[in-house]
């Protein structure tokens, strides 16, 4: 048996858990809707988090239960850190609170790709046996979104029939996948994309300050995402990426190759190095088509992106043309690597495909 933690699919690589954020940044409306509903005692028995990944979700989830486990009664949700309770919670050793999410399979001792009913059918039995010692018990299903049938069907009837002064709290990212029904027994609270400048507190509260601006450009708005760029040191690869379209449409045939190289690195602990180059050659192509109809964004991303990206879009034809290079890579990177081709071989395609295309 490997000595190594068990991995917890609800935490970003190389960045704290959730449960151990002392605050939510750039969230008020929803942090004030849920105040005060809990404030005029109409606290809904379920409330589905959702928006884009990385937007805090689960951080306010996580801040509701200790807000409401430990009677804080603030005005932000916040709860003092030497609190028991709070303390308990980021231990993971509440009594009244039951976390649900992707479990590990025993045999391979990965991750599964989904929620079971067996961990739904364990909340069932947390709220069973938590009944007899009264007040509110708080269950957080992270992410309800990866629920199988069994599971979601299960959560269903939890959700018909709730027990006393249960509340559950379902993140979602994509909450178009959760059953109407499921959406239509929850109250929800739409979190958004954070703007540059909350971007920015959250990865100084991280210790990422340093490239804040850098991050918050290519992330757009998601903690999680810049967290995952910082980790993969993805702004060096968009630096690159930048470089290579410099002296368009001549390119560095050479430097093409050694990014193309870079994404057939192994998938590791802090992500898939393919995912990485592929993602930021679409941002990159994304911010070309904003900058002919736009301007050139800012912050920049990289230094000299502005001058790069406003050579190549200089209007909104030249827009038009980056948008659909860019939906037509996209469509090839699936279509690829559904099929397992060499990731090498893809991204040395794109880009020489994108260096090719005369009309840009």
């Amino acid at each position: 048996m490997s000595d190594e933690p068990l991995p917890e699919p609800d935490r970003v690589p190389g960045a704290p858990h959730p449960r151990e954020a002392a605050r939510v940044i750039g969230q008020d409306g929803a942090v004030a809707d849920f105040i005060a509903a809990a404030q005029a005692h109409r606290l809904h028995h379920a409330w589905l988090l959702s928006g884009p990944r990385g937007t805090g979700k689960a951080t306010l989830a996580w801040n509701i239960a200790k807000w409401l486990l430990s009677d804080a009664g603030t005005s932000d949700l916040t709860a003092p850190p030497e609190d028991p309770v709070v303390r308990r919670i980021r231990a993971l050793s509440e009594p009244r609170l039951h976390l649900v999410r992707r479990p590990v399979d025993e045999k391979s001792q990965r991750l599964r790709t989904e929620i079971t009913v067996d961990e739904i059918r364990r909340l069932q039995g947390f709220f069973h046996m938590s009944a007899a010692e009264g007040g509110r018990r708080i269950a957080i299903i992270d992410a309800a979104d990866e629920m199988n049938p069994a599971a979601a069907n299960a959560l269903l009837k939890l959700l018909e029939e709730p027990p006393a002064q249960a509340v559950l709290l379902l993140v979602a990212h994509q909450p178009g996948r959760l059953l109407p029904t499921i959406r239509s027994r929850c109250r929800e609270l739409r979190l958004h994309p954070l703007a540059p400048e909350d971007l920015g507190r959250v990865l100084a509260d991280l210790g990422l300050d340093h490239d804040a601006a850098q991050l918050a450009a290519l992330s757009g708005g998601s903690v999680g995402e810049a967290l995952r760029l910082a980790g993969q040191d993805g702004l060096e690869v968009y630096r690159r990426i930048i470089a290579l379209f410099a002296d368009y449409p001549r390119m560095d045939r050479r430097a093409a190759a050694q990014l193309a190289d870079l994404a057939a690195g192994r998938a590791g602990a802090d992500g898939d190095p393919f995912d990485l180059v592929v993602t930021l050659i679409d941002r990159f192509l994304t911010r070309a088509a904003r900058t002919g109809l736009l301007g050139a964004p800012l912050p920049e991303a990289a230094a000299g992106e502005a001058e790069v990206l406003t050579r190549l879009a200089h209007g909104p034809e030249a827009a038009r043309l980056w948008a659909g290079a860019q939906a037509e890579l996209s469509a090839r990177a699936r279509a690829g690597r559904a099929v397992n081709l060499d990731p090498s071989a893809m991204v040395l395609d794109m880009l020489i495909g994108l260096a090719n295309q005369p009309a840009l």
